[in-house]
């Protein structure tokens, strides 16, 4: 338990550092839609290349585990589609409770699973990223594009739509990261540590980011969203998950972090994006903080279960 708040407590500690830098003016308000932009455009998407270029995939299952990830992640999708589209009060919303419920903080995945299996927990967990990342942004896209507050005058039309997902910055990382990996092209001389840098910047600054957006007016006034998007996310994906991954013969120290994986909260990245593409981006903020702190609680439960 004290791993899992050890890890958790920085992430709402930079949150609330953020929020507290807009709240109390302390840095001009026209910083942080630049911080933004250059969290979605280069930062987080260094942090993808170099992470899952330099994953080490040997020994693990890897079809299995792959199985129950995305396939908890598809179930859990199909599920939120029929239940909570009309509950969520608006279309906007709805893009926020579904990302709330597929997304997984990716930084909060690779320090528990540093912790808790040293270099194989982070090598386990880059690979759910590798296989879930692509997964779940292609479904956010389409949800965004679907139901997002598009601006006036932008086509809907198909095409528009697949570009948009095969033109997405973190789509795109993976899938180079993936193709490094998979050509044994683990390190670039001078490349991949500036990569690793700018990586290592996507952390902070988004949580800060996410901290300035943060509205509790929005979680006071949408209780049944952040209700619905936090059991979808931290309740029923890791059931489904771990349901998937008994069936697939998953075991041992893979198992755990599968499920784990999918117990984790939501990611810092859906503010960024329902930010991009006209979500509602101060419920997503409220969705990620809630979360977050509710995971405090959750994850321990969630470990000890696992590893009874």
């Amino acid at each position: 338990m004290l791993q899992v708040l050890t890890a958790l407590a920085p992430t709402f500690l930079l949150i609330a550092i953020g929020f507290g830098l807009k709240h109390f003016r302390l840095i001009d308000a026209a910083f942080w839609g630049a911080a933004e932009r250059l969290i979605y455009y280069l930062l987080f998407p260094a942090l993808l290349i170099d992470g899952t270029a330099r994953t080490d995939l040997s020994g693990l299952d890897i079809r299995a585990m792959a199985g129950a990830l995305v396939g908890g992640i598809l179930l859990l999708a199909v599920v939120v589609q029929l239940t909570c589209r009309r509950l969520s009060g608006s279309d906007p919303a709805y893009t926020s409770v579904f990302q709330g419920a597929v997304r997984v903080n990716t930084y909060v995945a690779m320090a528990l699973g540093s912790a808790l299996y040293g270099t194989h927990g982070t090598a386990m967990m880059a690979l759910a990223v590798l296989f879930c990342m692509p997964t779940v942004n292609v479904l956010s896209i389409l949800v965004m594009r679907r139901h997002g507050d598009v601006p006036a005058g932008v086509s809907r039309h198909p095409l528009r739509t697949l570009w948009q997902i095969i033109s997405n910055p973190l789509v795109c990382s993976v899938i180079v990261g993936a193709t490094l990996n998979l050509t044994g092209i683990r390190q670039i001389p001078v490349v991949s540590p500036v990569m690793n840098v700018l990586g290592q910047a996507s952390l902070p600054l988004g949580l800060l980011a996410v901290g300035a957006g943060l509205g509790f007016a929005a979680i006071r006034g949408a209780k049944l969203a952040v209700a619905l998007s936090s059991v979808a996310r931290l309740a029923a994906l890791p059931l489904i998950t771990a349901l998937l991954a008994k069936v697939l013969g998953v075991r041992g120290d893979a198992y755990v972090a599968v499920v784990l994986y999918n117990a984790l909260p939501t990611s810092v990245s859906a503010y960024v994006l329902a930010r991009q593409m006209g979500g509602d981006a101060p419920l997503m903020a409220g969705i990620i903080t809630f979360q977050t702190l509710a995971a405090a609680i959750t994850l321990p439960i969630v470990l000890a279960i696992l590893t009874a």
